[in-house]
């Protein structure tokens, strides 16, 4: 438990330093992390966001002003809209996560399958504990 605790310390850490950094705040950065994943709209973005529609966009209005983000027409329904990383802002976010994706590359290649599966099991047991304190 004392290695976990250690870790959700570290990644706390670590979103001051990236917010400090970039000079995003730390909302910005969860948008852009769920953007990275996948494009959203407007309200999907608010509810991950755990936000107001209007706070979303004000959100959304800062990352485009510097070229984070763009919007997009949905390509279903021309009504609404998407919000898209740009390739600037995907490569901003890159620019500050690369030395520890290096690292964590390099830690996960020195385990062997079994010991990969047996970390993987323990962290999927361990978000849905954090999970759980949160509901959902």
């Amino acid at each position: 438990m004392t290695a976990v605790r250690a870790l959700v310390t570290e990644a706390v850490a670590l979103r001051r330093t990236l917010s400090r950094r970039s000079g995003l705040t730390e909302t910005e950065l969860d948008a852009l992390d769920h953007l990275v994943e996948s494009p959203s709209t407007p309200s999907e973005l608010a509810r991950l966001l755990d936000v107001s529609t209007a706070a979303s966009t004000g959100v959304v209005d800062r990352l485009e002003r510097r070229g984070h983000v763009e919007r997009r027409k949905h390509p279903t329904d021309r009504r609404r809209l998407e919000i898209h990383v740009t390739d600037h802002g995907r490569a901003e976010l890159l620019r500050y996560l690369t030395p520890m994706l290096h690292a964590l590359t390099e830690l996960d290649q020195r385990m062997s399958p079994d010991e990969r599966a047996t970390v993987i099991r323990f962290l999927t047991g361990a978000q849905a504990a954090f999970r759980a304190v949160d509901g959902r």
